[in-house]
């Protein structure tokens, strides 16, 4: 990877830039999808979206109890479909859940309309930061690091197709990480316009 500049985050201050099309947050839960997603949008002058809280907002009820009333099945309907109407919006930053991407659907609709980047975070690091939250409904069984593993193990290759691809390092900021997903952006002028 190119070496990344310090004034990445002068974005504000020493250049401009326009989104041409939503970025598509994607990848493990812990991977930082909601924090990177709301520093990159502040550092873009973009809206931040966030699937599961909008999930959360139309159903009066938080994920993991939509998981248990419901089951995982008609949650990834809803996901669909929140996801299809946040990307009809305007262009902005959007974070989906960790599934989100497995869909087939979801990727179609994601490439057509928005442009999907990996945060790329290893297995060692996303236990570190998940292992303490009771909030994930796929780790509420009695060995977590076993089911954390296995879905690591099934969805890195779905994961490797987004268009764009981050690693994540222990020791990196929030902001260290959208400076990152910015640089990789700039790749992209399709998706990101720089006005010098």
């Amino acid at each position: 990877m190119a070496a990344l500049g310090r004034d990445t985050r002068g974005l504000s201050e020493a250049m401009q830039a326009r989104l041409k099309k939503t970025v598509v947050l994607v990848g493990m839960m812990g991977a930082g999808k909601t924090a990177v997603g709301k520093s990159l949008a502040a550092m873009l002058h973009a809206p931040f979206l966030d699937s599961d809280a909008e999930i959360e907002k139309a159903a009066n009820m938080s994920i993991p109890e939509i998981f248990e009333r419901d089951g995982e099945p008609f949650f990834r309907i809803k996901e669909r479909q929140v996801i299809s109407r946040l990307l009809e919006r305007e262009k902005g930053v959007l974070s989906t859940g960790g599934g989100a991407y497995m869909a087939d659907e979801n990727r179609e609709i994601i490439s057509k309309n928005g442009v999907a980047v990996w945060l790329n975070a290893d297995l060692q690091l996303l236990w570190s930061r998940v292992r303490h939250k009771d909030t994930r409904p796929l780790l509420r069984v009695p060995d977590p690091l076993a089911a954390l593993t296995q879905l690591y193990e099934d969805r890195v290759p779905v994961y490797a197709k987004a268009d764009l691809s981050v690693v994540s390092e222990p020791g990196l900021s929030i902001d260290d990480m959208a400076e990152r997903v910015v640089e990789v952006l700039k790749t992209r002028p399709d998706v990101l316009e720089v006005l010098e």
